[in-house]
């Protein structure tokens, strides 16, 4: 039997090409959400980083952490081709996921 996904790392975005944000949560919806309400970080609350452009499953906690650590690493370029290979039009993920 699979196993659940229950940890993801996820990138937020100001906008297309915009200020960046990547965190790591055991619940999307609700992390994303508490973004967007402006409930959690300052720092994407002050740059109106709000929209869930790329994210990835993991099973367990420490490689989604590990995960995070190394795309805070990452040269801006990078993530740039990360949500672009996977959300070419940068779309809103959180829309489609909280359908």
């Amino acid at each position: 039997m699979a196993r659940e996904h229950n940890y993801y790392v996820y990138l937020l975005a100001s906008k297309r090409n915009g200020t960046l944000y990547v965190g790591v949560t055991n619940d999307l919806l609700r992390r994303v959400s508490e973004h967007r309400l402006g409930h959690v970080s300052s720092f994407t609350r002050d740059y109106n980083i709000h929209l869930l452009v790329w994210y990835e499953a993991h099973t367990d906690i420490n490689q989604a952490i590990q995960r995070e650590k190394r795309l805070k690493k990452w040269n801006r370029l990078w993530k740039i081709n990360l949500i672009e290979s996977a959300n070419p039009d940068w779309e809103d993920l959180y829309v489609q996921l909280s359908m």
